[in-house]
Order: structure tokens, then sequence, then C-alpha cells
């Protein structure tokens, strides 16, 4: 059987058993997801370069040491890792940052989408930027779920367990997300549809 068809615990289990190789392909399974869920957060590239490897080492550590649990998913336990490292991260520097134009990382980068003609590319680009100035101008525990949601994919249920408050919690800080952007959308002009 190829390394490459293993699924998330068998590849740990390989790690685990000595085989480097499937360490490296967990990795790349999850890499851009861990990285944007983190640079979402941070809106730094370098610091969420740094959180990443934080991230995994913390990972390997913690599969080194026999202390993962194989109930989880372990993407959802990675980026339960990855949030935690991002607030402490917040905590320690006390200070908000905010996304620069001269930033060479842009999430849409790591977003699939099928080839379109130019001109669907720009008006999809300007979209895009308009849509994260808006998220960006989110109140911080709405602009979390919006986050973890559309760009994390994860559950409502998931995102409660994550950030320790209720499903109905959640779905309402995404609710008002949404009514916050849509207002936001309309005062610019921005027509989202």
């Amino acid at each position: 059987m190829k390394v490459q068809q293993l699924n998330d615990k068998e590849l740990i289990l390989e790690y685990l058993n000595g085989n480097d190789k499937a360490f490296e392909i967990l990795l790349n399974r999850h890499r851009e997801k861990i990285f944007t869920s983190i640079y979402l957060f941070t809106k730094d590239t370098e610091l969420a370069e740094d959180i990443f490897q934080d991230v995994f080492i913390k990972i390997i550590d913690t599969l080194r040491k026999g202390k993962y649990n194989h109930e989880g998913k372990f993407l959802q336990w990675a980026l339960r890792i990855s949030y935690n490292m991002c607030v402490d991260n917040f905590r320690r520097s006390k200070r908000k940052t905010k996304v620069s134009p001269t930033e060479t990382f842009d999430i849409f980068d790591v977003l699939e989408c099928k080839d379109d003609n130019m001109e669907t590319t720009i008006i999809k680009s300007q979209l895009h930027t308009k849509v994260r100035e808006l998220v960006d101008k989110l109140p911080a525990e709405q602009r979390e779920v919006v986050i973890l949601r559309h760009y994390a994919e994860m559950s409502f249920k998931e995102i409660s367990k994550l950030t320790r408050v209720s499903i109905n919690t959640a779905l309402g800080r995404m609710r008002y997300a949404l009514i916050n952007m849509r207002k936001m959308a309309n005062e610019t002009e921005l027509l989202l549809s």
C-alpha cells in the first residue's frame, strides 16, 4: 500500500513507527488550511509562518510523547492547536494587526477555483478583496466564526468546541456577521451576489 493513500490516523501510526515520509505527507495534506487559518487570525505573513512552524513542532512533540488521541480528526486537532497559539500570541502582543497591501500572501491565492477568462478573474479578485475587507471590519468574535466556517471549513459543532461557546452562540455570531457584512456592503454600494 502506498503511504500517500493512507488516512491521517494511519499516517500518524506510520510516522510513530519511524516513517518520516508519512509525517511529510500528513503535513502537506493539511498545510494550506492550517496556514490559512493562522494567517487570517494574525494578518501577518511572517508571524503566520512562525506560528505555523510552532504548531507543527507542538504536533510532533505531542505525537512522540504518545499524547495524541486518535478519536478526533487530525485537522480539527491541528486547527485547535493553531487557534490556541494565535490566541496566546495575541495575548502576548496585545496589539491588533491589519492586512497590509504590501504583503505577498493572499488567502484567495490558496482557494481552488476553476480557470476563468481574464475579465472574470479580475472581477473575482476585486470581489474577494472587498469581501476580505468586510470580514476584517467585523467584531472579533464574528470574524472568528466566519473565518473558521468559510476558510477552515469547520462545522458549527467544531467551531463551538474550538471557541468554547454553544452551537447557538456560534450560529448567532455567524448570523450577525452576515447581517453586518450585508449592511456594510450596502453602505459602500458593494453588490454581493
